[in-house]
């Protein structure tokens, strides 16, 4: 049969697929069945690497020593938990890209030696592709066409989801993700890494922002007069943000009322960086005219950022957002990524390696 969604002709038999993902800091194996249009979730396991709140920021060469000691017995143990075996699998998919070469190395190496083994093809899949899979596999609704932000601790993407495989580039940040102004302005007022939730729920203590005290930041490129075209119209820009966040915590400092004031600077922050996310969500979906937005990556799991997507595409739209442990890198979103792509035919090769930079397959602008 043919899926009205990316017009690729597929069978329709259901197919098993192991998951593989090393691409940062969580070690994760899961385990999908069905097709690209309905599939569930038999297992998933994350082995997050706490180790790197000790350094405020991932350490490539422990992240990537850290996979080595746990991949194994995360992939035995996501089988266990769906209670299969390797002769029960159709194919491996593995993150080859992008990400931490050394990291993304011990997955693919792992992945392509099991399929070695076991006979099994293993099929290489693009980290980002992944994020706009993961919310299927909790809202079989969420499928194109649809309007997708992706949006974590490495990028910030605003995509036209025509069709699965078919991606229209809309905007991006020019300078720092979303996820990496959130860590950075949390380590200034001195909250744990990673920042986001820290951030978030400080920010949910503080005043409201029209009262006198609060802090209001520029919401950087957010123009009332762009327009389709303009070169800021989609693009986004978190640098000067964060650089206007460090004032405001310094001054706090000079003047001693930091601990009064971290609760009001972070809502601040928070408030600047999610009005401009969610206006150029809207402007998409106003301009491609669709009424489904799917929220991907671990910054998706921010509870203001989704209100405030839900309050400018109502009443026409419906957002999606994955629960945390499928917005966070996880090898579900993977799997179910590693499905369509192997129901598409595509099938790794032995030079298949690790890219630590690479476009999402079927992208354009």
């Amino acid at each position: 049969m043919s899926d009205i969604a990316s017009g690729i002709a597929f069978d329709n038999a259901p197919r098993r697929v192991l998951g593989i993902e090393t691409s940062c800091d969580e070690t994760s194996a899961a385990v999908v069945f069905g097709t690209p249009t309905d599939m569930r979730l038999e297992s998933l396991v994350i082995l997050s690497q706490d180790v790197h709140r000790l350094f405020g920021g991932v350490v490539p060469e422990i992240a990537s020593r850290q996979h080595l000691t746990g991949i194994v017995p995360a992939v035995r143990t996501a089988m266990t938990d769906a209670n299969v075996s390797f002769d029960d699998l159709d194919a491996i998919a593995v993150t080859h890209a992008p990400g931490l070469v050394g990291a993304l190395l011990v997955g693919t190496s792992y992945a392509k030696a099991l399929g070695y083994t076991h006979n099994t093809p293993v099929v290489p899949v693009h980290h980002l592709e992944g994020h706009l899979f993961a919310t299927l596999l909790e809202h079989p609704e969420a499928k194109p066409p649809f309007t997708a932000l992706l949006v974590s601790g490495g990028h910030t993407l605003l995509l036209d989801v025509e069709a699965w495989g078919r991606y229209r580039l809309l905007g991006q940040t020019r300078d720092d993700a979303a996820g990496e102004a959130f860590d950075k302005v949390a380590k200034l007022l001195g909250l744990p890494y990673p920042g986001g939730r820290p951030l978030e729920e400080v920010a949910r203590t503080a005043d409201s922002p029209v009262h006198k005290h609060a802090h209001r930041f520029p919401r950087p490129m957010l123009r009332k007069s762009a327009e389709p075209g303009d070169d800021d119209y989609y693009d986004c820009s978190f640098s000067g943000l964060k650089t206007a966040a460090m004032y405001a915590v310094r001054d706090a400092e000079k003047a001693g009322v930091l601990d009064e004031q971290r609760a009001s600077i972070a809502r601040g922050f928070q408030d600047a960086l999610i009005e401009t996310l969610a206006e150029k969500v809207a402007r998409a979906a106003r301009r491609y005219r669709r009424t489904r937005v799917v929220l991907g990556g671990g910054v998706a799991c921010n509870q203001a950022l989704q209100e405030a997507i839900r309050e400018r595409v109502a009443p026409r739209g419906t957002v999606f957002a994955p629960m945390p442990r499928l917005a966070t890198d996880n090898a579900a979103m993977i799997a179910a990524a590693g499905l369509f792509r192997f129901e598409a035919g595509e099938r790794a090769d032995p030079t298949m390696t690790a890219q630590a930079s690479l476009p999402i397959p079927g992208i354009f602008s």
